[in-house]
């Protein structure tokens, strides 16, 4: 018989190992010596613990599932209770019962983070979902339809929730982005009928303009064509493949005419320039009549200046102002001189005079008089009275008498 501190082999080749509930028997060893047989059973016993070995590597660094875990410890559980083997079983027995622990625990804690996990994705996707509803009623069209194509990518990312729950946020979630690619259709479809309201209204702009592009009417037909630019403004804009073609035609028009008109201002600048260095010229030599002498030959002299600027014509619009006013002085000056020389000629208005300078001449004398007389009989206040009276009536006469020098005497 042979033995070992965990099993022995008797006299039949009947090999049993010790457990703590007594010698159990493991099989039947007839093809050697006992020790072989005791060896046999005992790498039977160190594959085992090689087999817990791995398992216990797997449940601590790998993911196995609790269920999986849970299926292997069954089984090396069953060759361990089957005593198969010789060695340590009981030991064999507690590392199982640690690894079941192990896989309990494991289990609870894979609950929790799914718990966390299923909260943070249900978290996640109501922001997802809150988000969405808000860019449904944007009109940051391209921008919104972006971060709704984004959401859309997240949401694919996120893990499921329970069916009920998945279902119905994913339900507000689609709606969301329906409502805005509804409103984002309408809007366009809007807009291209804008546009091509805007196309059909500038059509008719360009027609206008290319009529115009020739005409000589420059004044009103520069007003025209602002009339068209703020008309244009107004219409919003086409189809970018029209706009630009009919912006093309509408600005090639409007240079046509105003270049145009250019030439043409350009020309008349040109003549007015010299035209105006000509009346500068005649009214410096209108300004030599002044101060008059010779009335009747500086108005024939005048005159004759006069004709001469009339067949000039028009100088620049900034000068105008300046150089006929030179003129107006020099007409208003021989104007005073036709007054002056009506005056001092005019009869009737120097008899009138005269007659004024003997009414107030004979006033005079007699204030002299009654003044020598008061003073002689003693009566200085009615003589100082009459004198106050005398200076107002000397005034007068003296300024009829300048009056009637003008007549010439």
């Amino acid at each position: 018989m042979s033995s070992d501190p965990w099993g022995r082999v008797d006299e039949t080749g009947t090999v049993y190992v010790r457990t703590e509930d007594g010698e159990q028997v493991v099989g039947s060893w007839q093809a050697g010596t006992p020790e072989e047989a005791l060896a046999y059973f005992e790498r039977k016993y160190e594959g085992l613990v090689v087999e817990i070995d791995l398992l216990e590597k797997r449940v601590k660094t790998t993911d196995l599932s609790a269920k999986d875990a849970q299926t292997a410890i069954d089984h090396l559980r069953v060759q361990v209770s089957e005593h198969h083997a010789v060695g340590d079983l009981a030991a064999l027995g507690r590392r199982l019962d640690a690894l079941v622990a192990t896989v309990d625990r494991r289990r609870e804690e894979r609950k929790v983070q799914r718990a966390k996990q299923h909260d943070e994705a249900r978290k996640a996707k109501e922001e997802l979902v809150a988000e969405a509803e808000e860019l449904a009623a944007s009109e940051q069209w391209r921008a919104a339809g972006e971060r709704l194509r984004a959401l859309v990518d997240t949401w694919k990312g996120l893990p499921r929730l329970d069916r009920k729950s998945d279902d119905e946020l994913w339900h507000r979630f689609s709606h969301a982005r329906s409502a805005f690619s509804k409103r984002r259709k309408a809007h366009f479809a809007s807009l291209d009928a804008q546009r091509e309201e805007a196309r059909k209204t500038k059509e008719a702009l360009v027609t206008e303009a290319e009529s115009l592009s020739h005409s000589t009417d420059w004044g009103a037909t520069a007003a025209r064509y602002r009339e068209l630019m703020a008309d244009w403004k107004a219409a919003g804009r086409a189809q970018r493949e029209a706009e630009d073609g009919l912006w093309n035609r509408f600005r090639g028009a409007q240079d046509v005419f105003f270049a145009a008109r250019s030439e043409t201002f350009a020309e008349r600048d040109a003549e007015q320039t010299e035209n105006l260095k000509l009346k500068e010229e005649l009214a410096a030599e209108a300004e030599q009549l002044v101060p008059v002498t010779d009335l009747k030959a500086a108005r024939a002299a005048f005159r004759g200046i006069n004709e001469r600027w009339e067949a000039i014509g028009h100088v620049p619009r900034d000068a105008r102002a300046r150089v006929e006013g030179r003129m107006h002085t020099v007409e208003r000056a021989l104007q005073e001189s036709e007054e002056n020389e009506w005056r001092r000629t005019n009869p009737e208005a120097r008899a009138r005079a005269a007659g004024l300078t003997g009414q107030l001449q004979a006033a005079v004398d007699k204030l002299r008089d009654q003044i020598d007389t008061a003073r002689a009989a003693g009566n200085n206040a009615r003589a100082d009275k009459l004198t106050k009276e005398l200076e107002g009536r000397q005034a007068l006469l003296d300024q009829a008498l300048k009056g009637l020098q003008e007549f010439g005497g």
